[in-house]
C-alpha cells in the first residue's frame, strides 16, 4: 500500500456558484493521513449560473493546488458528471464530494483509514451510524433513504446502513473498470449493485457527519429521484447482471 499516495476528489457541479469556493477551501485545508496527496477533479454540468467562472478564478488564485476543471457539453446529470470525473481521475483511490456543504471533507481520513489499514476496496460514509452531528431536517426523506437502503441490501446481500450516501471511496482500478450507465441520481444504487457482484470485494462503512440543506437552500434531489432509485435497484440487481 505504500505506493498508493493520491486521493482523487471528484466534485460534480451544477449551479453551485454561491458555495463552491467554500467547499474548495475546506477540501484544500484538509491534511490527509498516510502520506496521501489530493487531486481535485471538478466537472461542470453545464451550469446556468456563473459556476464555471467562479471555479476558473479559484483555480487561477490557487496555482499550487492540483485542481482540474472539465465541462460537460450539455446538462447531462450528476451521474454523467461522476462518470466523467472518474474517467479523468489519476489517483489511486477516488472519493465523491458534492459541491454543496452537506458533507465535511475533514472526514476523508475516516474513509481512508480502512482503505489504508485494512485493505478495503470500497468505503461508504454512513450518515446513520456513529456519534457524528446531523442536521435535523426531513423525516420522510430519511425514511425514504432507509427504505431504499433496505431494498438494496435485500438484492445485494450487503448490510449497508446508508446506500444513498454521497461519500463513497473506491479503489481507482475497481471503479474505473465498472461500466456505469445512470446519468442522474441513479448512480448510487447502480454502483452499489455492480460492486456487490465483484468476487471477494472488501466493502467497509464508517460513520460521518451530515449537514443537510433545505430545498430553499439549493437541495436538488426529490421524490421522483427516490422512485428512480427504486427502479435502478431492481434494474441493476435483477435485469442488468
Amino acid at each position: 500500500m505504500e505506493n498508493q499516495k493520491k486521493l482523487s476528489i471528484v466534485i460534480p457541479v451544477y449551479n453551485e456558484a454561491k458555495t463552491i469556493h467554500e467547499i474548495l477551501n475546506r477540501v484544500l485545508n484538509v491534511d490527509l493521513n498516510y502520506g496521501f496527496e489530493k487531486e481535485i477533479i471538478l466537472v461542470n454540468d453545464f451550469s446556468s449560473d456563473n459556476s464555471a467562472e467562479v471555479i476558473g478564478n479559484y483555480i487561477k488564485n490557487h496555482p499550487s493546488a492540483d485542481m482540474k476543471l472539465f465541462h460537460q457539453p450539455v446538462n447531462m446529470g450528476k451521474g454523467a458528471a461522476l462518470h466523467r470525473g472518474i474517467a479523468e481521475a489519476t489517483g489511486d483511490c477516488i472519493i465523491i464530494q458534492d459541491a454543496d456543504l452537506e458533507y465535511d471533507p475533514r472526514e476523508y481520513n475516516d474513509l481512508l483509514k480502512p482503505f489504508y489499514e485494512a485493505g478495503a476496496d470500497v468505503v461508504y460514509g454512513s450518515r446513520f451510524m456513529g456519534g457524528h452531528p446531523h442536521r435535523i431536517l426531513f423525516f420522510w426523506h430519511s425514511i425514504g433513504n432507509k427504505i431504499l437502503t433496505t431494498v438494496s441490501n435485500i438484492f445485494t446481500n450487503l448490510n449497508l446502513s446508508d446506500m444513498e450516501t454521497c461519500y463513497k471511496l473506491f479503489r481507482a482500478d475497481i471503479i474505473k473498470n465498472i461500466k456505469l450507465k445512470e446519468n442522474r441520481f441513479g448512480f448510487e444504487p447502480e454502483v452499489t449493485a455492480r460492486i456487490s457482484r465483484i468476487p471477494n470485494i472488501r466493502i467497509y462503512e464508517v460513520g460521518i457527519s451530515y449537514y443537510g440543506r433545505t430545498y430553499e437552500e439549493g437541495k436538488k434531489i426529490g421524490w421522483r429521484d427516490g422512485f428512480r432509485a427504486f427502479y435502478c435497484i431492481v434494474k441493476y440487481n435483477v435485469f442488468s447482471r
